[in-house]
């Protein structure tokens, strides 16, 4: 696996692994509506990077394969790095490519960008992918109870932390 910038291409693939609203509501806590479409996606970005200096990543098999999708930002002021907007090809999940993904970006996140942690949000709700973090080593660090509402559910969201 590896791991290179976005590319506005690589969109088109992306846009295949969120099938439903409330798939897309646990992976970006609607920063965008539902159906992912290109402009809302793109104005998402330029929203992340304009605001926390978010910069989007893609996953790749070793062929070039784009299996996966996250953001990453860095706060200067306790460098500690974040990552947001964390997906895996639906066809592939469950299948260790996240944790492979992830392990890559906290690599990336502690020997280039040279980061003390690196956190992310996860709801409680997306126990699979919560489970995925805690393999790569990200511990609970926070959590607030009724954070989200989807629909009739109420989602707690659960802030996760690794540290160097």
């Amino acid at each position: 696996m590896r791991i290179r910038p976005y590319r506005k291409k690589d969109f088109d693939i992306i846009s295949q692994w969120i099938r439903d609203e409330r798939t897309q509501a646990l992976w970006c806590a609607d920063l965008i509506t539902y159906p992912l479409v290109k402009e809302k996606f793109d104005e998402m970005l330029q929203l992340l990077e304009e605001e926390y200096g978010d910069s989007p990543f893609v996953a790749t098999t070793d062929e070039g394969k784009v299996i996966g999708f996250f953001c990453f930002s860095i706060n200067l002021n306790t460098n500690e790095g974040m990552f947001k907007v964390v997906v895996i090809d639906d066809t592939m999940r469950n299948q260790g490519y996240g944790c492979e993904m992830l392990s890559l970006a906290v690599k990336y996140a502690f020997e280039i960008a040279k980061t003390d942690a690196v956190h992310l949000n996860v709801f409680s709700s997306n126990s699979g992918a919560k489970r995925c973090y805690q393999k790569v080593g990200f511990r609970d660090r926070a959590v607030t109870e009724n954070a989200f509402k989807f629909k009739d559910e109420l989602w707690a969201k659960c802030n996760m932390v690794i540290s160097k």
